[in-house]
Parts: structure tokens; C-alpha cells; sequence
């Protein structure tokens, strides 16, 4: 009997961008990072990509990628930010799953997933193709195949469910053995077993047979194994890891079997620390095994068709004992906040319900005036989303338009489908997975419902918002500070809501401190500038100007005027409005740059008052990249003043400490803060400046441990990547170069004395690239300075901690 072993990986994080401005913003949290998807990124996806496997003296031995040796998906959301911020781990993704088809007799190792992650029970059956269709399109578009299997959010399951993904040609999903609900053979007229607990044979495929007639396979995962990876820090052993899985093949079973385990894929370097490197070495265990071999879904499937059939529970889901509940009612399942309950859930499901009800009845009608067929566009709309090229929103208006539109038609046509991708955005399951209603997965998905009523109301549609937060107040949150779901949406969401008058308030303002091409790009708007006047007196600054603001993905744009004062620190205002005139602009500019000249600052704010009236904006306005930017340029000097001060108090004092160190007396804590502050700047200064001092920073760190100075070291860890990575890309681009070698050796030799470990994973892949490709040519050609080369090399690849070869290799040179 043959035995395999597969192991799913669900890749997914709910998208955090922001529904106006498309992109995901700084989030503080995530620091030292930008945001939680690049930080997630660097701690789970690229190590996956390029997954280090040890020798026996914790060297690295190998660099693989896990993704071709097992099964995995990705959320389309998440893939969409990867290919525009990481494109690099994006690449390695796809390839990943071209190499596995080499590997799995032709089949992918990639699975395809509903598009933004929404709980399909609870979706209308309009929804549920909508989000089939796209995530089948997403997926062909990546990774240039049709998908064979696709990932269920949550694993939530039902019939109807079960039966898009059959009619649109996908042959199996996965699902949680807890999901089954009873069990028989296809051959012969056996009974129905009861298969409630887990009770079923999960080494096989299985047949759910559907109401129309079709037909999908099923296969469901080991539970106790997942549940260890998940849940009972299984990865920390590779070993262990493999062994278990090993382990839980039957001798006693007479068929072929498949023992597979599925998890949230973060598991493998986010939720648990070297993850990817547990992973890579039980696949490598497993691979060398000869009691199981390496496979996925799609090939066992071919192999082992099913030979039983089930009936699943309706609904159901991998993450609630109660079916959907956990995504509708207070049914029990949270994260653990004790004292709170999940009540919110309901009336935020009523709410948005009722939402998504009146927007589609509206959208239906509206968009009978541009569009044939205007649900059958909304599910062709998912090749705009891919390509926003003027190419492609022509060829989609040619397939779609109902008569020749114009332009202004074509951007409400835009406009409309816009209005229905929020609509789905807004039922992305994790708003509804968690404690509380404040928390930030529940405000995103309020936010895509701000999105679409926004859009509604400004394409003539009923104001739905007063009924909308009437169901929404009933939602009561479990922080008396936030009140009810009505409360957030006044305080958190109402302000993210934004119009092109507040993008041309972020254009003036940062215009101040950092100079704009002529045809600017602001995340998802283009900002043509047609007229700008900037006039300075001392520290203040005046910027006036006339603005065309477009945003992008629909077109629809407006010629804004805007005036901005800056009057040093933080104090600064600004009025936008909507261009009326030249003559009223030209009064605007004339009366203002009087003023100014005049330096008569309160009378240039009453002019700005005059013409733009309210609201006021100021650096509390910009979005939050911008914001820390510009913060960050005025608070430089403050900085610069605090290190001087702090400096010289050190200076001053360091020969007592240093006399306090040598007669084992304790330090001044007076003195502590000024020293810790001092160390941890000189110790970032030295990476980012690109030459660190390796004897002054191994002074530095002794310096703290004399003094018991905290490094920070999460601030720290993150410069010393970026100058390891700044340092490797430019050894790649002039491998050759001696200098360059040396100085990347040199700042590697500080890694052992470091009070941290130093992410060097792009270091580490950089070195291995040169390493298989680079190296072989300089042994070839041989002679004295090839010699020199490749002794500084296997120096560094030693100091990155690499398994080296040095004997053979130096003889050859």
C-alpha cells in the first residue's frame, strides 16, 4: 500500500487598506515595520519562499522553498498587496507553484480561495458565484493555470456552496472532519453511517453528492495533528514534527492513504517563531522517509477517486462548533476577553444585510442605463481589478456597455461597480471573528459599508446612512467608552472618510515640506498641478494653488484650490475648495499674498478664512504616512537638541562611570536615561550611515552593559536589516568588487558580539544566489586574486551562518 503525505498551509490576512485611498497606511502597531502585512511577510512568507534547512551544527546547509513540496493558498487580497509592495516574494510564490507540477505529476501546488475571505453560507447565492468567479480569475491570472481545488473561507461549507464551486469547475475543497455528518460507500446499497465527532477515515477522498445533480470531492484533514500544529507548538521540532505525521499512518488500513493536515498558514514563522524552518525540516524527514512520500491534493486525487460518499452539516466551519454562528450571533466562540460578550454580531450582520439588500436593488437599476447585463459585469469587473490600464477598462466597456457611453458615463458605470466591490469587501469574515465590535477588523469592514454608502449617495441613491446606523446602534459594544456600533461609526470611521477636497488638502499641506512633480501620484489619485505660487517670510511659508484631483480606479476627478500656511513647529493651516472662477482665484491669490507680505500672519489666516470658509485643515489631515514624514522633518532638530544635550552630560560624566564600573559599584540612575539615549543613538547612527565602526560599536555595546543601558532592540535589529540588505544588493550588483566583500564581511564579523539576533534573511538568500552561480565562475578561472576572492567569500559565507566547504574549494582555486 502506498502512504502520502500532504500539509496545507492557508495563507491569508484580511485586507487592511484603506477603502479610499487603496493602500494599506502606516500602523504603529506593526513597528518597526510599516504595517501588519509587511511585518507578517517578513516573518511568514518570505521565509517560507526560501526556507533554511540546518546541519547538524545549526549551519545552514540549504536554502528550499516549501511552497513546491506542499499544498497551499493565498487570499487574493493579500496576493494584490504582495505583488505591488513585495513582488520579489510574490514571484517566488508563483514559481513555487510551477515547480511543483514537476514535482506532482503535473499538478499545482496551489489552490485557488474565494475571493475576500466571506463566510459563502451567509452569502447571497449572487455573492457566492461573484466571489467564486473572481477568486477563479484572480488565480489563473498569478499563477497561469486553471485552479483545481479551492480553499473555503473559515472552511464554512454548504450545499449551495459546495455547488458554485462545482459548477464553475472545481473538483475539491477541505474541510474540518467535525463537518461531516454521515458516511457510505458509493458501490452497492450500503446504509448511511453516523460519522458526527470526527468519526470518518480521513486519509481519503471523498464525494459529496449535490441537489442539481453535480458533484465535488471532499477531503478532510487529520484534526489532531493540525490541532498540534496549530495550537501545541508541534513546529518547534521538525523532527517531532515529521514523525507525527509519520506516525499517523494505519498499517491496518488496506488502501492507499493520504495523511494531511491544514492550518492557518501564519503558523509556519508568525505565530510561531522559526515556523518555516520546522516545516522544511519535516518535509526534508519526509522526503527522505521510505514510509510515506510527498503529495497533494490534486494528485492524490487523480490517483484515488472516492469511493464513499458524504453528507456534510449545513452550514458549517473549521473555527465554530455552532456552524456560522460565529459569524451572525453570540454563539460562544471568541478569543477569550472574559466578562464580554458577542452580542454586536447580530444586529452588524442585520446591518449590513439590509445595506447589501437596498445597494444591490439600487445598483441593478442604475446600471441598467450603461451596462447589458449588470450582474454579469460585476463578475467580469475582476479583470479591471487586475489591470486598471486604460487597455483594459476599454476592452471591459466593449464586452459590457449597454449603448456607446461616454466618458462621463463610463465613470459612473465605474463608480457603480466600485459601489458593489465594497459591498462584498464589507462582509469579510473577520469582522465578525472576534471580541469586540471597536476592534480594527470590525471598523475596516465598517468602513467598506462608509465606502459603498458614499458612493450610493453620490450616484443619486437614497440616503441609506440613518437607517443603516439606526441598526447599527443596536450593536452594543463591550467598552462603555464606545458605547454601540454607532458611536464607532461617528468616532472611527465617519473621519477616515474622504472626499478629493480632503486629497487636495493632503497635497497642499505636504506640498510644504517635500516638492511635487507636476503630474503627482498619491496612492490611488493623480494630481495634476496647473497652478502653484509659494512665497516665504523667515520660518513661514505660504503655498497657493489650483489642482486637478482624479481618482484613478474611477476617473472621476475635480480642479480644487487650495491655500496653506506654514508658520514653523506644528502650526499650519489650510482651505480647499472646489475652483469656482479665474477671477475669484485670482482674488483668492492677490488678497492673500498681501497679507502674507505683509507678515501679518492672523490677517492671512483671516483671508484663508474668507475664501475657503470651514473646515479647517491642518497635519493632523494627512494621511498617516505623510504625517509621520513631515513629523518626523520637524522633530529632527528636537531630536538633534535632546541627543546634543544628552551627550554632554555623558561626556562629562563618563569618567566616573567608568571608575563606579571598575570598583563594581552601582551606576548613577540619574545618569541612566541620558546613557541608554545616547548608545541607542550612536548605535542606529552607525548602521544607517552604511560604514559602521566595528571597533566603536563594540564599544557601544560594552558601554550598555556597563551602564545597564536596555537596547532597544527591535528599533535597532530593523536598521542593522536594512544596512545588511542594502549591503547584499549592492554586493549582487558588483560581486567581483574586493572592497564591497570586505566591508560586507566586516559588518558581519559585529553579528556574534550583537545583543540581538539580526534578520538576515535577504542577506542570507543573496549570498546562496552568488553562491550556486557566482562562486562556480571564479573557481574556474582560478589564479591568486580568485583565490583572495573566494577566502573573503567563505569567510562571509561563514559569518552568515552558512555550512562551508572550505578545503575543496580553496584547493581548486
Amino acid at each position: 500500500m502506498q502512504r502520502y503525505i500532504c500539509i496545507h498551509g492557508h495563507f491569508y490576512q484580511p485586507p487592511r487598506e484603506n477603502p479610499w485611498l487603496e493602500a494599506v497606511e502606516l500602523q504603529g502597531s506593526a513597528a518597526p515595520y510599516h504595517d501588519w502585512n509587511e511585518r507578517i511577510c517578513f516573518e511568514c512568507y518570505a521565509p517560507n519562499a526560501r526556507a533554511r534547512l540546518l546541519d547538524g551544527d545549526g549551519r545552514i546547509d540549504r536554502i528550499v522553498s516549501n511552497y513546491s513540496r506542499m499544498s497551499f493558498n493565498f487570499g487574493p487580497t493579500l496576493l494584490s498587496w504582495m505583488k505591488e509592495k513585495q513582488p520579489e516574494i510574490h514571484e517566488a510564490i508563483v514559481e513555487a507553484d510551477k515547480k511543483s507540477r514537476e514535482r506532482f505529476s503535473g499538478h499545482g501546488s496551489a489552490l485557488a480561495q474565494a475571493y475576500n475571505h466571506m463566510i459563502m453560507p451567509l452569502a447571497t447565492t449572487r455573492d457566492k458565484h461573484t466571489q467564486v468567479v473572481w477568486g477563479i480569475r484572480d488565480f489563473e491570472a498569478r499563477f497561469g493555470r486553471k485552479p483545481e481545488g479551492m480553499w473555503l473561507p473559515e472552511c464554512a461549507a454548504d450545499n449551495e456552496s459546495l455547488d458554485v464551486l462545482a459548477q464553475h469547475g472545481i473538483k475539491f475543497t477541505v474541510l474540518s472532519p467535525f463537518q461531516v455528518a454521515r458516511v457510505r460507500p458509493l458501490e452497492g446499497e450500503n446504509e448511511w453511517q453516523d460519522a458526527n465527532g470526527a468519526k470518518i477515515d480521513p486519509t481519503m477522498a471523498y464525494l459529496v453528492k449535490l441537489p442539481e445533480g453535480r458533484s465535488i470531492a471532499v477531503f478532510f484533514y487529520d484534526g489532531p495533528v493540525s490541532q498540534a500544529v496549530a495550537f501545541e507548538k508541534l513546529l518547534t521540532n521538525g523532527e517531532a514534527f515529521a514523525g507525527r505525521l509519520l506516525n499517523a499512518i494505519d498499517e491496518n488500513r488496506q488502501h492507499d492513504q493520504l495523511i494531511h493536515i491544514a492550518t492557518d498558514g501564519e503558523s509556519y514563522g508568525h505565530h510561531f517563531q522559526f515556523g518555516d524552518m520546522g516545516l522544511a525540516y519535516a518535509l526534508h524527514q519526509i522526503e527522505n522517509s521510505d514510509r510515506a512520500k510527498l503529495s497533494i491534493y490534486a494528485e492524490f486525487l487523480e490517483k484515488h477517486p472516492p469511493t464513499s460518499e458524504v453528507e456534510i452539516h449545513q452550514p458549517s466551519a473549521w473555527s465554530c462548533s455552532h456552524g456560522v454562528e460565529r459569524w451572525r450571533s453570540d454563539c460562544g466562540c471568541n478569543a477569550g476577553h472574559e466578562g464580554w460578550n458577542q452580542q454586536w454580531r447580530k444586529p452588524l450582520r442585520e446591518a449590513l444585510d439590509e445595506l447589501r439588500d437596498k445597494l444591490a436593488d439600487f445598483f441593478e437599476t442604475k446600471a441598467k442605463e450603461f451596462l447589458r447585463d449588470p450582474w454579469q459585469a460585476r463578475e467580469d469587473y475582476i479583470s479591471v481589478i487586475l489591470d486598471r490600464s486604460p487597455e483594459s477598462v476599454s476592452k471591459f466597456f466593449a464586452a459590457h456597455e449597454a449603448r456607446k457611453l461616454s466618458e462621463g458615463d463610463r465613470v459612473t458605470a465605474l463608480r457603480l461597480l466600485e459601489l458593489q466591490r465594497h459591498a462584498m469587501l464589507m462582509f469579510t469574515s473577520c469582522g465578525w471573528f472576534f471580541d469586540e465590535i471597536s476592534g480594527i477588523e470590525t471598523v475596516q469592514v465598517i468602513q467598506y459599508a462608509a465606502r459603498a454608502l458614499q458612493l450610493a449617495t453620490e450616484l443619486g441613491a437614497e440616503n441609506l446612512e440613518p437607517r443603516f446606523l439606526e441598526v447599527l446602534e443596536k450593536a452594543k459594544s463591550n467598552i462603555p467608552e464606545h458605547q454601540n456600533g454607532k458611536v464607532i461609526y461617528e468616532k472611527f470611521v465617519k473621519p477616515a472618510v474622504m472626499t478629493r477636497e480632503t486629497v487636495g488638502a493632503h497635497y497642499a499641506i505636504s506640498s510644504l515640506f517635500e516638492s511635487y512633480p507636476d503630474n503627482a501620484k498619491i496612492f490611488s489619485y493623480t494630481v495634476v498641478q496647473e497652478d502653484r505660487q509659494v512665497w516665504t517670510a523667515g520660518h513661514a511659508k505660504l503655498a497657493m494653488g489650483r489642482i486637478k484631483v482624479t481618482f484613478d480606479i474611477t476617473q472621476n476627478s475635480d480642479v480644487i484650490i487650495y491655500g496653506a500656511l506654514y508658520m514653523g513647529g506644528h502650526n499650519l493651516s489650510c482651505g480647499v475648495r472646489f475652483f469656482q472662477s479665474q477671477e475669484k482665484y485670482d482674488q483668492f491669490v492677490t488678497e492673500t499674498r498681501k497679507a502674507f507680505e505683509s507678515t501679518d500672519f492672523a490677517e492671512t489666516i483671516r483671508v484663508l478664512d474668507r475664501h475657503f470658509g470651514e473646515p479647517h485643515y491642518s497635519l493632523k489631515n494627512l494621511f498617516r504616512d505623510e504625517q509621520f514624514k513631515v513629523l518626523n522633518q520637524i522633530l529632527t532638530a528636537t531630536r538633534e537638541d535632546i541627543y546634543n544635550a544628552y551627550k554632554s552630560i555623558t561626556d562629562r560624566y563618563a569618567p566616573l562611570m567608568n571608575f563606579l564600573n571598575d570598583i563594581h559599584v552601582p551606576p548613577l540612575q540619574s545618569l541612566a536615561p541620558a546613557a541608554e539615549f545616547v548608545i541607542n543613538a550612536e548605535l542606529q547612527k552607525q548602521f544607517e550611515n552604511g560604514h559602521p565602526d566595528t571597533e566603536r560599536v563594540k564599544s557601544l555595546i560594552q558601554a550598555a552593559q556597563n551602564t545597564n543601558a536596555a537596547i532597544e532592540k527591535d528599533a535597532l535589529g530593523f536598521v542593522i536589516k536594512k544596512h545588511f540588505d542594502r549591503l547584499s544588493e549592492e554586493f549582487l550588483k558588483s560581486p567581483e568588487d574586493l572592497e564591497i566583500l570586505q566591508r560586507f564581511s566586516n559588518s558581519a564579523s559585529l553579528l556574534p558580539v550583537l545583543p540581538l539576533q539580526v534578520n538576515l534573511w535577504k542577506a542570507q538568500n543573496i549570498y546562496d544566489r552568488l553562491r550556486g552561480k557566482f562562486l562556480p565562475e571564479i573557481e574556474e578561472r582560478g589564479g591568486e586574486k580568485s583565490g583572495v576572492w573566494i577566502d573573503k567569500f567563505l569567510t562571509l559565507g561563514e559569518q552568515l551562518g552558512f555550512h562551508i566547504e572550505r578545503n575543496s574549494l580553496q584547493k581548486a582555486a
